[in-house]
């Protein structure tokens, strides 16, 4: 059924762009007719580009886990009730962008700051590639503004940090495809009996491509030793796909950075000019007010193809604020 869904959407998303570019033709031939469309060319131009930014986005996504649900945490760095605030922002800013996106979002850990703002915040984000998305905003956000909480109205510096992690199923499953089995019988050693001592009763598989060994010879029967050790075999590699997610886990956690200064990876510049610039893609916008409010689209698409081909994007003003 998932699979069906994703490609009932992949239909119809091709339908969509056909029809925008039918209609983009129909206008151009009503222009060329002596019709005053130039309006009209120009509003289905950027909504075909808008589109096609968002499908382009999605095609970027190929990572094992892009696909998944996230959770994103947000700590407030040093600074007290200035940094607290600015984590209570941050927060906002991506509740209203995935209220924008149609995601469900569950707000599973919040505590309250002093005075102002929150000291830490944990919200689970349910719906398609949330996890591949919020890659581009785990790090250091920095924050530059006139400080509401300063009576002399000084500008003042906050950081924040925003880690996000792939919801994975608790579920593991095992396969065991016979391509992937060695296995080899011979003769139980021991006491037994006759019959044991006599047959090749005993079994070991060799998982090839995990190198798991485990072997039985408890059993009389053949078979009944080949169902233990396969029992046996899963439970290991049970065990080994729990490794593997922990060293990944690992590596998730290796890629916190200290909350200071110049471990930032955006800054967010509200004075003495407004602006919000990217550090690691280069991309700067001048309306903060609009990405504050949950409009970071641009910002998760340049650094997609940032980490894609290594390309940044252009910018006026590249120097550090």
């Amino acid at each position: 059924m998932q699979e069906r869904k994703r490609l009932e959407k992949a239909v119809a998303e091709d339908s969509e762009v056909l029809g925008m570019t039918e209609e983009l033709d129909t206008l151009f031939e009503l222009g060329r007719e002596g019709e005053a469309v130039g309006s009209e060319i120009g509003a289905a131009l950027q909504r075909l580009t808008g589109r096609l930014g968002q499908l382009e986005t999605g095609m970027l996504l190929n990572g094992e886990n892009d696909h998944r649900d996230a959770i994103l945490t947000v700590h407030p760095g040093a600074g007290g009730t200035e940094s607290q605030d600015w984590a209570e922002m941050l927060l906002r800013m991506f509740l209203r962008w995935a209220e924008r996106n149609g995601f469900q979002c569950d707000v599973t850990d919040r505590l309250e700051g002093e005075g102002a703002g929150i000291k830490s915040a944990t919200v689970e984000i349910t719906g398609e590639n949330v996890y591949g998305l919020l890659q581009s905003e785990i790090g250091v956000h920095r924050l530059v503004r006139i400080s509401p909480f300063d009576s002399a109205a000084r500008r003042h510096t906050s950081f924040a940090s925003v880690f996000v992690i792939p919801l994975v199923d608790d579920d593991i499953n095992i396969e065991v495809k016979p391509d992937d089995l060695k296995i080899d019988v011979f003769r139980a050693s021991g006491a037994g009996g006759q019959h044991v001592n006599r047959t090749e009763s005993a079994v070991r598989m060799t998982h090839l491509p995990t190198g798991i060994v485990v072997q039985c010879q408890s059993e009389r029967s053949q078979h009944k030793n080949r169902a233990t050790a396969l029992k046996q075999l899963k439970a290991r590699m049970y065990e080994h796909e729990l490794a593997k997610r922990r060293v990944e886990e690992r590596k998730l956690e290796d890629t916190k950075m200290e909350i200071n200064f110049g471990s930032q990876i955006r800054s967010y510049v509200l004075a003495p000019y407004r602006m919000i610039k990217d550090h690691r893609t280069k991309k700067s916008v001048g309306d903060v007010d609009r990405l504050l409010d949950g409009d970071i689209g641009e910002l998760i698409h340049a650094f997609l193809v940032w980490k894609r081909t290594g390309k940044v994007a252009g910018s006026d003003d590249d120097s550090d604020e």
